[in-house]
């Protein structure tokens, strides 16, 4: 992958109407993506380290990954097209003779922030996406001000 990336991190996962708004941040810009709810219930889970009786779909991929000798490397929201987010999964394997192998797959920009969290792998953005999407900044102080209680008053 040779475009520019910058790091980011999930900041919040709000519930809306439609699904849940994840909001990211760079330190530049906070953007958001708007994923299902499921997902978004995933991803909470992951970031909370909850244990699960028996693995999720993203716990089987990555065990089967490391069965496999891959890890995973990083994971780059590298494109914006029509308002819909794309993600690679960048991993690294290594076989028995030291030759180092790199894969990108193609994911879900909500499997692929999964697998990030749960893989504790540096999650980036693209910069050409970075310079496309709008700060939300603002947007999520509101919303964060919104779900605190109300201060008892003396």
């Amino acid at each position: 992958m040779a475009k520019s990336v910058v790091p980011t991190q999930i900041h919040a996962l709000i519930p809306t109407n439609a699904g849940t708004a994840v909001f990211l941040g760079s330190g530049e810009k906070v953007f958001t993506i708007y994923i299902d709810q499921g997902m978004a219930g995933t991803i909470s889970a992951y970031l909370a380290r909850q244990e699960t009786e028996r693995p999720l779909t993203h716990d089987l991929l990555l065990s089967a990954l490391t069965a496999l000798g891959a890890r995973v490397e990083r994971v780059v929201i590298s494109d914006l097209r029509n308002g819909i987010f794309f993600a690679r999964i960048i991993l690294a394997a290594e076989n028995e003779l030291m030759q180092r192998k790199i894969v990108e797959l193609d994911a879900r920009t909500s499997d692929g922030m999964a697998i990030a969290v749960l893989a504790r792998a540096p999650l980036y953005v693209s910069r050409a996406v970075l310079d496309e999407v709008e700060d939300t900044s603002d947007l999520l102080k509101r919303l964060q001000a919104a779900q605190e209680p109300d201060s008892p008053e003396p």
